[in-house]
């Protein structure tokens, strides 16, 4: 049997599963990379023109997440402090983008999963998923990335690879 084509089962989340986006809002993924920072203004921009409200993910794992305010040596944090951490830094990196668009109602989403199946478990009822082209991903050249390319393939609703345009 072939797997190609699908992505591994989202990990467990420690108290609930990951409940999709309200119907018609626009999700968009952020990693924190400069292609996200480009697929969130492009979300915005529509959010703003269709009155849409935007859910911002950010898919962790405990590799990737930040320590907990409180962490200290030899204190082992929670998965709900992790994802606090996660999505306080989340509020921080698009802080900017969100202020310029102060008619776009939005709401931060810390999903404990792979970035591809956290962003297809959440739009899955949403009018659209927007997403970079790259990430943090290190095979430069390609024209998308791993997640973008599952995502076009596997989401359920509409998605928007949002690419810079050269030169900007």
């Amino acid at each position: 049997m072939s797997t190609e084509g699908t992505i591994p089962p989202a990990a467990p989340q420690p108290d609930h599963a990951v409940a999709p986006a309200p119907a018609g809002s626009i999700v968009v993924g952020h990693d924190g990379s400069s292609g996200a920072d480009h697929a969130l203004t492009t979300a915005l921009e529509l959010a703003d023109q269709l009155h849409s409200p935007v859910v911002i993910v950010r898919a962790w794992s405990i590799e990737t997440a930040p320590r907990p305010a409180d962490w200290e040596f030899g204190y082992v944090s929670s998965f709900p402090e992790y994802a606090t951490a996660v999505r306080a830094a989340l509020v921080q990196d698009v802080h900017a983008a969100v202020a310029a668009v102060p008619a776009v109602a939005v709401d931060y989403l810390a999903v404990h999963a792979s970035a591809a199946r956290s962003l297809i478990d959440v739009s899955r009822e949403a009018r659209m998923l927007v997403v970079g082209s790259r990430g943090r991903g290190g095979l430069t050249g390609l024209l998308l990335g791993s997640v973008s390319d599952q995502c076009v393939r596997l989401a359920e609703c509409p998605v928007l690879v949002a690419r810079p345009r050269p030169g900007h």
